[in-house]
């Protein structure tokens, strides 16, 4: 029965991420991507200044404005730690993991369903965690 209650209050989360090809915007404010993900303000500057990937401009006011790749990076980021549940020790690790094999396109399947997209995200773990483990 203790089994159960953990996975009753323990639910994962099955959050959609957000299609790069609705962004039609070319700049988005801070308060634009935090509406996104339905986050404060405060946690999209600490990710930025936390993850190396997301790098905003800063317009004459000196305002970040993201662009949608800064958004693809940072949704990766959310569904790691948020979604999957990673630290943020864990998210680098395997933000590197995915970029490294995201350098490999031949190797990149085609996805046709959402459970091959779960094939994939799953094989894309475990590869890293063998890397981790050499």
């Amino acid at each position: 029965m203790q089994n159960y209650n953990y996975f009753r209050y323990h639910k994962i989360k099955r959050e959609k991420m957000i299609d790069p090809k609705t962004l039609t915007k070319l700049y988005y404010t801070i308060g634009e991507v935090s509406d996104m993900f339905k986050v404060n303000t405060s946690l999209i500057r600490f990710w930025e200044k936390e993850f190396g990937s997301v790098h905003p401009k800063k317009n004459k006011k000196g305002n970040r404005i993201f662009t949608p790749k800064d958004i693809v990076n940072f949704n990766k980021i959310y569904q790691l730690v948020k979604t999957n549940g990673y630290t943020l020790e864990g998210a680098k690790r395997a933000l590197k993991a995915s970029a490294s094999t995201v350098e490999k396109p031949a190797e990149a399947p085609i996805i046709t369903t959402e459970n091959d997209e779960l094939i994939v995200r799953l094989e894309a773990i475990k590869q890293g965690l063998l890397s981790l483990k050499n």
